[in-house]
């Protein structure tokens, strides 16, 4: 059996400064990768990856990054090829979907705002790196998406639009740039990150209702999913939405 090996790779983390992102960047970095912090306040990202290098001996470059800005995208995988000459593995992980009064308060200044973090970004720049590792030696794009793309609810409509078109982004790109680049998606049911933190507990007991794991996730839940989807471990798996959510959607397709 392949154990998932990422030494000396290259992994850009998109929103990796906190949450999901900044336990899989530490993740990486645990296992020799190579990581570019991409978030948009660029010393949050100063200090995660001031941390990875002195935790791990690894290099660690941060990139302030907004997702909903197509320049953005170009300026950060500019920089990646610049400081190392290629991208191993990309996580399109920065997402948002703040709250708001119902749908019919939904501007569209909120509309195109979550749309664009959620899913212009990752297009762009899975694109722009995307050409690149399929040119160089290959390598494997994993999308952090939500469960909310299945089952969407009015709450999260905008956010879950996006991210089902973030599922279709994995599909079609696996077969785009198939066969020397993998692409993958992770959903996430509810975690505890920052952002859970401000859930008043009905929200919490809410959220792990019908969970068969009894509990909601927390970023390191999304770890070892990450490093399996970016090594060779997982050398014939792509164009997958894989849920880890702790049964939550359980189904059979």
């Amino acid at each position: 059996m392949t154990e998932p090996n990422v030494s000396g790779k290259v992994a850009v983390v998109t929103g990796g400064s906190r949450g999901i992102g900044r336990a899989v960047a530490e993740g990486f970095a645990a296992a020799g990768a190579h990581v570019v912090i991409a978030s948009r306040k660029l010393d949050n990202c100063a200090t995660v990856a001031e941390f990875l290098t002195t935790t791990y001996g690894v290099r660690a470059l941060p990139v302030a990054y907004h997702a909903a800005k197509w320049d953005d995208s170009d300026r950060l995988a500019q920089a990646v090829l610049d400081e190392f000459g290629r991208c191993d593995i990309l996580v399109n992980n920065a997402g948002m979907s703040p709250p708001h009064g119902g749908l019919r308060t939904i501007d569209e200044a909120y509309y195109d705002k979550v749309s664009g973090v959620n899913l212009k970004g990752p297009f762009r720049l899975s694109v722009l790196l995307g050409e690149q590792m399929a040119a160089a030696s290959g390598g494997s794009i994993i999308n952090i998406s939500t469960i909310g793309s299945l089952r969407p609810s009015a709450s999260e409509l905008v956010y879950a639009c996006a991210k089902a078109g973030l599922n279709a982004l994995t599909i079609g790109l696996a077969g785009e740039f198939a066969p020397s680049v993998r692409v993958n998606a992770l959903l996430p049911g509810a975690v505890d990150t920052d952002i859970a933190a401000a859930w008043s507990p009905q929200m919490r007991e809410a959220a792990v209702a019908g969970v068969p794991l009894a509990r909601i996730g927390v970023p390191g839940d999304f770890v070892a999913p990450a490093l399996w989807l970016a090594s060779d471990a997982s050398a014939f798996v792509t164009g997958t939405l894989i849920r880890v959510d702790g049964g939550a959607y359980r189904q059979m397709s």
